[in-house]
């Protein structure tokens, strides 16, 4: 997969994994991990699917119509380039935080569906219920952000609640912020997952 890593100068932090949104790329989200977590080491993905000529992580038959059977290969695909990505570079593959915005918390979300506690923590940012239907491994010990919007015209509140409870189900500790900025980041949410990370990496 095309990518991006660059080594933080504190080996304690643990490496941010970046997940971008629909038309981004490896390099989109690199500011924020730097607001996040400065000193982390961080791992950039770009999608490896085009629509459109944009880059995302997964198949959509319409807006918000996932593609499962892509998004289930996809998720295998992205925990092997993860396992090789840590034996390139040397990081910690037990101490990951997600970072994952739009399509990329999508995909975040879908590994910790599969693979539990493949993450110490996640920040999802607008994200959906990438499965439903799924028996989720435990997540006891996983803390999970979700950055969501009172007025996403792309994602009903009702569905950030069901993804809430989804996680709280199989045991993560997840703490929502909800702004009034759309689909778009804002800076009060970008703070108060700053603030969070910050409490849960020390």
């Amino acid at each position: 997969m095309i990518h991006v890593f660059k080594k933080g100068t504190d080996a304690t932090l643990p490496t941010l994994v970046l997940f971008h949104g629909t038309g981004g790329n490896e390099h989109d989200l690199l500011p924020l991990a730097e607001m996040l977590s400065p000193g982390s080491s961080v791992l950039g993905i770009r999608g490896n699917v085009l629509e459109n000529g944009m880059p995302r992580y997964f198949r959509r038959l319409a807006e918000g119509v996932f593609d499962e059977e892509d998004l289930i290969f996809r998720t295998h695909e992205v925990k092997q380039f993860l396992d090789s990505a840590a034996a390139q570079y040397g990081f910690d593959s037990n101490n990951l935080v997600a970072v994952g915005y739009s399509n990329g918390a999508n995909i975040a979300g879908s590994l910790l569906f599969h693979y539990g506690s493949i993450f110490r923590s996640a920040v999802l940012l607008h994200p959906m219920v990438p499965l439903r239907g799924l028996t989720l491994p435990s997540l006891a010990g996983v803390s999970v952000f979700i950055g969501a919007g009172t007025n996403d015209p792309l994602i009903k509140a009702e569905e950030t609640r069901e993804l809430e409870q989804l996680l709280q189900g199989a045991g993560a500790d997840v703490t929502a912020h909800w702004g009034n900025q759309g689909h778009r980041l804002s800076t009060a949410e970008v703070e108060a997952a700053r603030n969070w990370l910050g409490q849960h990496i020390n």
